[in-house]
């Protein structure tokens, strides 16, 4: 069973910083890209930045650019995928959900509040 996790949510000052992790399990390839969404109350959800299986150059969204940075370790046994997030915003306050071509984890959720 295909399985991926988010975790590293939680409440944060503006300016300050999270990383978030994504564990994938059940799948044993590693040649797909994968990325990061998020969705505010209210809103659609929205792409922020993906990665492709060979590294390469990342996409970001221009609201998430120079601030957000994503990576994964494909290394045996180990599956993961991050989102550094740094001089976080009250506007970044979402659900964060990594994508994969298999499926969607259950969520994050990132508050940016003083």
């Amino acid at each position: 069973q295909v399985q991926l996790v988010e975790s590293g949510g939680g409440l944060v000052q503006p300016g300050g910083s999270l990383r978030l992790s994504c564990a994938i399990s059940g799948f044993t390839s590693d040649h797909y890209a994968i990325g990061w969404f998020r969705q505010a109350r209210g809103k659609e959800r929205e792409g922020l930045t993906c990665i492709g299986s060979n590294g390469g150059t990342p996409y970001y969204k221009d609201s998430v650019k120079g601030r957000f940075t994503i990576s994964r370790d494909n290394a045996k046994n180990t599956n993961t995928l991050y989102l550094q997030m740094n001089n976080l915003k009250p506007e970044d306050t979402a659900v964060y959900y990594c994508k994969a071509p298999f499926g969607w984890g259950q969520g994050t959720q990132v508050t940016v509040s003083s």
